[in-house]
């Protein structure tokens, strides 16, 4: 689902518009902003999916809303132009897809960390130090208790998983056992 051609398309020529302009991560706050007013507002998502509304309508309603919420120029149109494209549908997936391109350019990694406990500071500046170390880029970190877990840390770098935590230790020697057996 991530990166279709449609959304990367579209990704890429906000991206160089945002480029030109010197607003990478404000444009991209705003899209993000946008995307998650459409998840909490299902009403509106569905007026701009559903066929039935005329597309001049739903501009004007677009465009209502963006000027309320002060929106800039560049993210207005694109928005408005994703309606009358009738493409507000991939938002999300373009949003994802001008991440990436926005964290190329700023050098930036994310890194998701579950543990079963809360991180101290302390802990948390390491592990952020470690993966600035294994990954050569800044790193954003988010962190999630998991008390599923039990304990240990499992660490998300873009499609690899470091896997640490007691219960995948657990689940690997159970297997080891089974093959003994």
């Amino acid at each position: 689902m991530i990166g279709s051609d449609i959304a990367k398309r579209y990704a890429r020529a906000l991206f160089d518009i945002a480029r030109e302009e010197d607003k990478i991560e404000v444009i991209y706050g705003e899209l993000e902003g946008f995307s998650s007013m459409l998840k909490e507002s299902k009403g509106l998502a569905e007026f701009f999916a559903n066929p039935v509304f005329d597309s001049s309508d739903k501009s004007a309603v677009i465009k209502d809303i963006l000027d309320k919420i002060g929106m800039s120029i560049t993210t207005s149109n694109f928005l408005v132009l994703l309606v009358d494209k009738r493409r507000i549908d991939v938002l999300e997936q373009i949003k994802e897809c001008y991440q990436r391109y926005m964290d190329d350019v700023l050098n930036k990694v994310r890194v998701g960390v579950k543990t079963a406990f809360p991180l101290s500071s302390e802990l948390s500046v390491r592990i952020k130090k470690q993966m600035e170390g294994l990954t050569g880029k800044n790193v954003e970190m988010v962190v999630d208790e998991d008390p599923s877990l039990l304990g240990g840390v499992v660490i998300r770098v873009g499609d690899t998983l470091y896997d640490g935590s007691v219960k995948s230790q657990l689940n690997n020697m159970r297997e080891l056992i089974r093959e003994e057996m």
